[in-house]
């Protein structure tokens, strides 16, 4: 049976990041996505020129009709914009899929600059969401703001994922990407001890758009596979990895990545 993923997040009307970004990576990996949108925005590769929210009642009726029907065998969060459709989903997950994996992606800030979370929500995906998490997602400057850590090295990555871990989620993985240096790291901590370093020579491309959206999207659909945490991101790496090495060159700023790949073209 094709593997289930249920994405509770926001439109990105260039294609390269959000809801698109998420359809493409699972159902280029073979899975089967189905969607909560939580917000529609206005965007390109240049920036986010505008955001509407959807009301927390009908982002939560979006997955209830998922989750009744079709069913889901993980589950990944993106943008969530308010702390009002974080709450709504974190009630849905705890009502009608708690035993699912659970990927959170903590998108506070699109790759040009644009403003994803509200302030007030910070607080709600700490306190409401994180707790429930089989694994959060945060780059750096999202590790920082939950963390409250500075980070500038793999020691303060390893640090602030230990703050991370002591608000409830089975494990976190701190990107690295947004470090300087020509090797980016990729740490994974998990509540029962385990680390795993993952390291790579950094891609040199301005197509990187949806990165952070792809990776999550790319691990969650490895574990609705039934692969190991481990597995699942050190297939989700390598399909990024690719995905930014062939992009398209698409757009005048930074543009989206190739995420069919893994299709064969006649």
């Amino acid at each position: 049976m094709t593997s289930r993923v249920l994405v509770v997040a926001g439109s990105d009307s260039g294609g390269g990041a959000g809801i698109q970004a998420d359809i493409k990576t699972i159902t280029a990996l073979g899975g089967y996505a189905a969607t909560a949108i939580t917000a529609l925005t206005a965007q390109n590769t240049l920036g986010v020129h505008g955001v509407v929210g959807v009301a927390p009642e009908f982002v939560a009726l979006q997955m209830t009709c998922v989750l009744d029907d079709i069913g889901a065998d993980a589950i990944k969060t993106g943008m969530l914009h308010t702390a009002e459709v974080i709450e709504a989903v974190a009630e849905v997950y705890e009502s009608h899929a708690d035993r699912v994996p659970l990927v959170v992606d903590p998108v506070m800030i699109a790759k040009g600059g644009g403003k994803l979370l509200e302030d007030s929500a910070c607080d709600a995906l700490i306190g409401r969401l994180v707790k429930l998490a089989t694994l959060i997602t945060p780059n750096v400057p999202e590790a920082e703001t939950l963390s409250g850590q500075k980070i500038e090295g793999i020691d303060d990555m390893r640090r602030a994922a230990e703050q991370l871990l002591l608000r409830g989620p089975q494990a976190v993985l701190v990107k690295g990407g947004h470090l300087p240096g020509d090797v980016v790291s990729d740490l994974l901590l998990t509540a029962d001890g385990a680390e795993h370093l993952v390291e790579a020579p950094r891609i040199d491309t301005k197509s990187s758009h949806g990165t952070g959206c792809t990776l999550a999207s790319a691990i969650a659909t490895g574990l609705a596979d039934g692969l190991s945490l481990r597995d699942s991101l050190e297939r989700a790496r390598a399909y990024l990895r690719k995905a930014l090495r062939t992009a398209p060159g698409l757009g005048k700023g930074h543009g989206p990545l190739n995420h069919a790949h893994t299709v064969d073209r006649p």
